[in-house]
């Protein structure tokens, strides 16, 4: 199977135009190395951007009818961060089709999570071009289904943890691990440490009323901090 092919095939979807998918996949570093500054994903990108915050706008306000401007705008923003979309082109393996620079290949831009939300907006931006707007609609509400379906049955919970492993493993495969390093208190009342690490790298602790809650709170601290972004 053709490497593009493969593509579409994890992706459900058989571009009419085969350049347009090409386009998609070229990122800037590799433009730039051929001397073809105007042959790249960025355009794609820009489009896929307003595509995807159309559709997932509209369908969160069917969805959620009796939510003000100000909780729509959040709900959306979980779907559309760069982690988010960096995860959703992790699940098609993105990064195994982007088209880099060598400089960009060898400093591991092909896990990089700029590079994979650029280029899953990129995508999303040349199968609108390829299809029309409907068409990409039913696109994307097929790949954001789980986190659309999760969102409606709960549209306030946060998953810290969820989120961290998310952000970690869009820089690296490995998942973050968490160890309870005591606890404290009576028995009535007791609080437990927890440590979160990631890479041989601490990133941050918390304290709960339970392990679970413990590691929650870590989880968010690192979240909140993002100590390796800073190593």
């Amino acid at each position: 199977m053709h490497r593009m092919e493969s593509l579409e095939s994890r992706l459900g979807y058989k571009f009419r135009n085969s350049l347009l998918l090409a386009e998609a996949m070229t990122h800037p570093s590799l433009a730039y190395e051929s001397q073809r500054p105007h042959f790249d994903n960025q355009r794609l990108e820009f489009l896929g951007d307003a595509v995807l915050q159309l559709i997932l706008t509209e369908d969160l306000y069917r969805m959620f009818p009796d939510f003000p401007e100000g909780r729509l705008t959040k709900l959306r923003s979980q779907l559309v961060s760069r982690r988010a979309l960096a995860r959703f082109a992790l699940t098609i393996d993105l990064g195994s089709y982007v088209l880099l620079g060598k400089g960009e290949e060898a400093t591991g831009g092909r896990r990089r999570m700029s590079t994979l939300a650029d280029g899953f907006e990129a995508l999303i931006g040349a199968v609108y071009l390829d299809i029309g707007y409907l068409g990409a609609r039913e696109l994307v509400l097929r790949l954001f289904q789980s986190e659309i379906e999760a969102l409606a049955g709960s549209p306030e919970e946060r998953n810290p943890k969820g989120e961290l492993q998310e952000s970690l493993q869009a820089i690296h495969p490995q998942a973050p691990s968490y160890r309870v390093l005591g606890e404290s208190g009576p028995d009535h009342r007791k609080v437990f440490h927890a440590e979160v690490s990631w890479r041989d790298m601490v990133l941050a602790t918390g304290k709960g009323k339970s392990k679970k809650e413990a590691e929650a709170r870590a989880a968010g601290e690192a979240l909140r901090t993002r100590v390796w972004e800073k190593s």
